[in-house]
């Protein structure tokens, strides 16, 4: 990651009417950038993670450091170009072109596997960059509130012909940069939401931004502040420190039945979703490890996906919210379509999103 060429931190955008470089476009390139950064927007900045559990700004802290350099001296006919981080080149272009063009995590499909990419990544030679991490636009977990309020708006509709989720329990995971919308998505819908997360840290800097309203890190307490909100129909977010590999099996358990059940853990990354075990050790393991630490995460995967299954059989409404928790699932033996081939519980796009495409 070059650390000898991080700058000091945090790194904070410029602001105001005054300029740094050359003209508007680069200024304006340079402070998307550096606000991606900005330590109340990333999740790991000093790792140049944005969000999304790897999804980087830049490829490391030497190819930040050649941007920012690139930008001071890009002029208003030219246009920069990155691949995966890195800028690339300088081309001679006109006023009207794009000031930079960016492609990020691009392989040949038969090498677009994940053993591959990782090693690229290992090499220094790729990164992942999300969606907008490594496009320089993340505007923080705002930028996707109205989208998750859209989605359990919907799922009201038309699950329970409301128009809100008032006395509804909803159960999920995750509350790093964008899954940290969903606690007040749901209160914003009038529900009651109980959202686990492994890292403490993450619950309070979501409380603190008004995301979320109270954290435990006792499930007795959550769920009697979970149940004493449903039966008097406030809305109600609470982040409970824990795992859902653990927590969700725990609810079957004790025929606790939620009635709405998602998840945004990053499941899409295994080696940014979290096992079962103390924290801070997984994430030394997971250094040292990475075969042991992706085993331990795929146990973990089939614990939770189970315990999502049974949670539908005995009657909640269950959606996949995109991070690949299916797909996860599937790959470690759990059986997650039914004869026809098809998830046992929907995407949240076709079930809910798309509907509105056509209103």
């Amino acid at each position: 990651m070059y650390y000898e060429c991080r700058p000091q931190l945090p790194i904070k955008a410029p602001m105001g009417k005054k300029k740094k470089k050359k003209n508007w476009d680069s200024e304006a390139a340079l402070r998307m950038l550096m606000n991606n950064l900005d330590p109340d927007v990333a999740i790991q900045p000093d790792e140049l993670i944005v969000y999304g559990g790897t999804g980087r700004a830049a490829r490391n802290w030497k190819e930040y450091q050649r941007i920012v350099n690139a930008l001071k001296s890009l002029k208003k006919d030219e246009t920069l170009c990155i691949q995966s981080g890195k800028p690339v080149y300088i081309a001679r272009t006109h006023e009207w072109a794009p000031r930079i063009v960016i492609a990020n995590a691009n392989l040949v499909p038969a090498w677009a596997k994940q053993e591959v990419f990782d090693r690229y990544d290992e090499m220094g030679l790729i990164m992942y960059g999300q969606m907008t991490a490594g496009s320089w636009i993340y505007i923080g977990t705002q930028g996707i509130l109205q989208g998750t309020y859209e989605t359990f708006a919907a799922l009201a509709r038309k699950v329970f012909n409301t128009d809100t989720l008032k006395g509804k329990f909803v159960l999920t995971a995750g509350m790093g940069g964008m899954s940290s919308a969903q606690p007040l998505a749901v209160t914003m819908n009038e529900g009651v939401v109980l959202c686990a997360e492994v890292r403490r840290e993450r619950i309070e800097k979501k409380i603190k931004e008004g995301y979320c309203d109270k954290m435990t890190d006792n499930l007795d307490e959550a769920l009697q502040w979970v149940t004493d909100a449903k039966s008097r129909q406030i809305p109600l977010s609470v982040g409970l420190v824990g795992n859902a590999a653990v927590i969700h099996p725990e609810l079957v358990k004790r025929n606790i039945t939620p009635d709405i059940v998602t998840d945004q853990t990053p499941a899409h990354d295994l080696m940014s979703y979290v096992p079962v075990g103390d924290v801070k050790e997984l994430d030394n393991l997971r250094e040292k490890n990475k075969r042991v630490y992706k085993e331990k995460v795929l146990d973990a995967i089939v614990d939770h996906a189970k315990a999502i299954l049974d949670m539908q059989r005995n009657g909640a409404v269950c959606f996949d919210y995109g991070n690949n928790l299916r797909a996860q699932a599937e790959s470690a033996g759990v059986s997650m379509r039914d004869s026809d081939g098809r998830y046992w519980y929907p995407g949240f796009v076709p079930a809910f999103i798309r509907p509105l495409f056509c209103q």
